[in-house]
């Protein structure tokens, strides 16, 4: 994918997480196997902690061409698999509750 391409992802995945962290919960309250955080919550962390994967890797890519003696080969590849497997599943998680919601939202009450 291109850099555009992830970059309109990763902002439409954040604009769902907003939306569900400020819709308040109708009925009952549903919490967490845990007992802490939100949908919301837990949805944005995710999204953060894959820009900030993305971001590591391409610092690292931008270092190591430049010329960076601190930095292998291995480490920079390494890390930018695992910003790209992040990002992966990010995009099949936002794929799977938007289609989640289109089936609740077409369902007939």
């Amino acid at each position: 994918m291109s850099s555009p391409a992830i970059q309109s992802a990763l902002q439409q995945m954040q604009q769902l997480a907003s939306q569900a962290s400020q819709q308040p919960l109708q009925g009952s309250q549903v919490s967490t196997a845990a007992g802490q955080g939100s949908f919301g919550s837990e949805l944005q962390a995710s999204i953060q902690r894959i820009n900030r994967l993305q971001q590591t890797a391409n610092s690292q890519a931008v270092a190591f061409q430049a010329g960076d003696s601190d930095l292998a080969l291995n480490e920079v590849m390494a890390d930018m698999q695992k910003a790209s497997v992040a990002f992966q599943m990010g995009m099949q998680v936002r794929n799977r509750v938007v289609s989640a919601y289109r089936d609740v939202m077409n369902m007939q009450v």
